[in-house]
């Protein structure tokens, strides 16, 4: 399926926030905090089940910003909260978000601590947009990532989006679609998702148009009719049964019977594959696809792929809930203020202090590492995070479709080292090395706050 992409559909308010945005939001407004402040969005750590994580979410974050306000009556409703001055309300009626914005690009593989998005405004805009930000990236970054894995494990097999009616909401859904076509997927049985990101459709058929009719080979042969080449679902009753009614249709009817695949979604996917495979051949149905599914992840499609004759896959519950590691440790944090770089020196959530700069080296195609730089270093290296929205809106040509994503992801995930592409942990990670500068501003910034070098030393 091709066409016009729809533009994201952003949500209509500012009014999706934490409180605590808004009531810092209105602290900063009395004592008169409007400098410029620098956040940027990272991820902590890598959990053990990942080698890499894909940043993913920029195009929703961008279209959110360029689209921030708050409405007349969600400004009444605040007011009737008693929590907000008349002053600040009056300021929050005209807010918009006038910063620039600087991010990776969408689908880079990035690791633990590398920003994958800065934002540069206004404190108090800065800080209204956290909440935003960190739903979009996180969750699509996590969908993203855990559908290269799964299509990976697919060993060049296509696998489709089948996850929609198990997403955690519809607008989960639509994100899901997004990321995963990003990670790799072939396409979404998501009709929504397919023309508001122009993915390619993918769909067979359900139990219940089967169970409609009198006759498994009568549903089958209606619906092989109206959509010739498609994918029947033969597990309704017994599914070699099933699979010798297409085999019998088939023969008896040749061309008149364009049936494209099998699907099986249920029992000893191996064992019923390999029969599948056996009866198909025998009767010169070579042409006939085997696709399998249900609650399927990147394990069982890796193993299914050793030991199963499979053509591809439908992947639903366990990828867009990443069933295996539903969240990762994202965090939006105050790196610079007023032109003086700020920390965080809790246990364990070290930061480092000023803005910053990924460089990322490689070995011929494949990438060797990368150098966190205070900005304006130039270790080796290329920079990663490049210019994308100024003054509130997007640079011209900074836009890209999903399937664009889609492309720079594959040559991303081709370009990583084999190690860190594998479904197990690799015993030696991703080197990411903290400039000497950054590390020295880091002890002056601990030195200055009276914390001392040693502080909490055992994080980045």
């Amino acid at each position: 399926m091709t066409g016009r992409m729809m533009q994201s559909a952003p949500p209509s308010t500012a009014l999706f926030t934490d409180l605590y945005e808004l009531t810092m939001a209105q602290a900063f407004h009395d004592e008169g905090m409007a400098g410029t402040a620098v956040f940027e969005l990272f991820f902590r750590e890598l959990p053990p089940e990942r080698n890499y994580i894909l940043a993913c979410g920029f195009d929703d974050a961008l279209a959110y910003l360029e689209n921030f306000a708050f409405a007349t009556d969600e400004i009444d409703w605040l007011a009737g909260t008693r929590l907000f001055s008349d002053a600040f309300l009056k300021k929050l009626a005209t807010l918009r978000f006038e910063g620039d914005v600087f991010a990776v690009p969408e689908g880079t593989a990035v690791f633990a601590h590398e920003p994958v998005m800065q934002v540069v405004a206004p404190l108090p805009e800065a800080q209204l947009v956290e909440t935003w930000l960190l739903n979009q990236i996180h969750y699509q970054s996590l969908v993203a990532t855990k559908a290269a894995r799964v299509v990976v494990a697919a060993n060049g097999r296509p696998v489709m989006d089948f996850g929609a009616r198990r997403a955690h909401g519809s607008d989960a859904a639509n994100k899901a679609a997004r990321a995963g076509y990003i990670g790799g997927l072939a396409g979404t049985s998501n009709v929504f998702a397919g023309r508001l990101y122009d993915i390619p459709l993918h769909g067979t058929m359900a139990h219940s148009y089967v169970q409609a009719h009198d006759d498994e080979a009568a549903a089958l042969a209606a619906f092989v009719s109206r959509y010739p080449q498609t994918t029947v679902l033969v597990d309704t009753y017994d599914t070699m049964a099933g699979i010798d009614t297409v085999i019998r249709l088939a023969t008896e009817r040749g061309s008149a019977f364009p049936v494209g695949g099998i699907r099986i979604d249920s029992g000893d996917l191996v064992e019923l594959s390999r029969r599948a495979r056996e009866k198909l051949d025998a009767a010169g149905l070579q042409q006939v696809r085997i696709v399998l599914s249900g609650g399927l992840d990147e394990d069982k499609v890796a193993r299914l792929v050793r030991e199963a004759p499979v053509d591809a896959f439908g992947v639903g519950t366990a990828m867009v809930v990443s069933a295996d590691r539903p969240s990762f440790d994202c965090a939006y944090k105050l790196v610079e203020y007023a032109g003086r770089p700020r920390l965080k020196a809790s246990t364990s959530k070290l930061l480092l202090p000023g803005r910053k700069q990924i460089f990322r080296r490689r070995d011929g195609d494949v990438f060797s590492g990368d150098t966190l730089a205070s900005q304006g270093e130039t270790p080796a290296g290329e920079p990663l995070l490049a210019q994308v929205m100024q003054a509130g809106q997007r640079i011209e040509g900074m836009g890209r479709t999903a399937r664009d994503c889609r492309a720079f992801c594959h040559d991303q995930i081709g370009m990583l080292p084999e190690r860190l592409r594998r479904l197990d942990k690799a015993e030696v990670g991703y080197p990411v090395a903290v400039s000497a500068s950054l590390r020295q501003l880091q002890k002056q910034e601990l030195a200055r706050l009276g914390l001392g070098a040693s502080a909490n030393s055992g994080s980045r």
